[in-house]
């Protein structure tokens, strides 16, 4: 009597809720276009529609690569890469991890402090993907492999000029 009891207690409360559990994992995620996001998977096609059956464009190799969400279609989320390219990638190789890639020709000097005039710790090659972890009055803290430092807005692409992020 007593399991009966137990197993019909764990079903009430499965059946309670079970129902939400799925519901809320698969809820889609509601952001404003455009936003930035980066590539989660090390191997990423891009399409050129927003089907599997739309042949693809691009192989992209290159895992924490910084992109822009333009538009988004039920699973499917029209990017832009840093050279400007646009096509449609599916939402689970895409993460909301902030990246940011070097522009130029010229290494980037990465500073101790958001001023042109503090010491510069590293310099990074264009090219070069880092993590962003703040942005403010022109400025992002930009951390490649350990190695981190602030640099200017205008020099990265990933981030919008005037953005402030925590």
């Amino acid at each position: 009597m007593r399991r009966s009891m137990a197993g019909l207690a764990i079903l009430a409360m499965t059946l309670a809720t079970g129902p939400l559990a799925p519901a809320a994992i698969a809820a889609p995620e509601k952001r404003a276009v455009p936003y930035y996001g980066s590539i989660g998977a090390s191997l990423a096609r891009m399409r050129t529609g927003p089907a599997r059956t739309y042949p693809a464009s691009w192989t992209y190799r290159r895992a924490d690569l910084p992109v822009k969400v333009v538009a988004v279609f039920k699973e499917w989320r029209k990017v832009q890469d840093p050279d400007g390219t646009e096509g449609w990638m599916l939402a689970v190789l895409l993460r909301n991890t902030r990246t940011a890639i070097v522009r130029g020709t010229d290494p980037l000097p990465m500073r101790s402090a958001p001023d042109d005039g503090a010491k510069t710790l590293w310099r990074a090659a264009p090219g070069v993907v880092g993590r962003i972890s703040e942005c403010n009055g022109g400025w992002c803290r930009l951390d490649v492999k350990g190695q981190a430092g602030f640099v200017p807005v205008g020099s990265i692409w990933g981030v919008e000029p005037g953005e402030v992020l925590p």
